[in-house]
């Protein structure tokens, strides 16, 4: 099965593929999120696997965008946790470093240690790419911060390790393809959705899921595109778009929305 990740090898996107299919995924690497969604619409991979959310730096909000703006189906979730890693060529010491390389999540992951250690954070388009960056530059007075597998891959030192702010460290990653999930009992929907600009509209999308008991394990804004100070809702909520209990609270919703769409029903991880 091939499915498609932001990143090079070596990425924590890799790792949490393989973390969920293990040895039956071939791991597809893709430069940018836009081109893990462009892989799977194209059927150049089965499935996706992309970050949402991260337990440091909160919410992958182009992820978001993404999924509201294209066709794929979300099919389910994984929960990986990031270790970093201070990464750096054969013979450099961490006094001889300036600047550090990585994605910027990585970089606000470990923000307090590299301000710590006086260290210029410099974005890169990918944690692992930043390790083969420094090593095909030959860089002495630089380093990257990706996973202890990354150092391995491409032949560089581990200079520290768990350099995250904090050891509750974890990323949310959703799987994207196409088709639907049947319900297993243990079950979470996504939903987008957007209102009109009026007092009371979203309380009163809201009380649908509400009034059903419906639990919200997450909600968040984005940018309405081309409706400046609008925004559209993300939600997650616990249950599938199928249970009955769901499909009330959906109709009752769509009512309040101008526009609704269901992103996916998913077991939980």
């Amino acid at each position: 099965m091939r499915v498609a990740y932001q990143g090079m090898p070596g990425a924590y996107s890799e790792a949490a593929v393989l973390q969920r299919w293990g040895s039956s995924a071939e791991p597809v690497p893709r430069p940018y999120l836009e081109d893990v969604f462009d892989a799977v619409e194209a059927g150049e991979a089965e499935a996706g696997l992309v970050p949402v959310e991260n337990t440091i730096e909160g919410s992958i909000t182009r992820t978001s965008d993404l999924l509201n703006e294209r066709s794929l189906t979300v099919l389910g979730e994984t929960v990986f946790r990031v270790v970093h890693c201070l990464i750096a060529n054969p013979g450099v010491e961490p006094g001889d470093i300036k600047r550090v390389y990585s994605h910027p999540q990585a970089l606000g992951q470990t923000r307090a240690y590299l301000a710590a250690h006086g260290y210029e954070p410099v974005n890169h388009f990918d944690t692992a790419g930043a390790v083969k960056m420094i090593r095909d530059e030959g860089l002495r007075d630089a380093a990257a911060v990706a996973s202890r597998r990354a150092a391995e891959i491409y032949g560089l030192n581990v200079l520290a390790e768990g350099i995250e702010t904090n050891r509750e460290n974890y990323t949310r990653f959703l799987s994207v393809g196409r088709g639907a999930e049947q319900a297993t009992g243990r079950d979470k929907t996504s939903l987008a959705f957007t209102v009109d600009h009026r007092p009371g509209t979203l309380i009163a999308a809201l009380r649908a899921l509400a009034d059903r008991r419906l639990n919200l394990t997450k909600i968040e804004s984005r940018p309405y595109p081309g409706r400046p100070w609008e925004y559209v809702f993300f939600i997650d909520f616990e249950g599938h778009r199928d249970d009955p209990v769901s499909v009330d609270a959906l109709r009752e919703l769509s009512a309040y929305a101008k526009s609704l769409k269901v992103l996916g029903s998913y077991p939980r991880a």
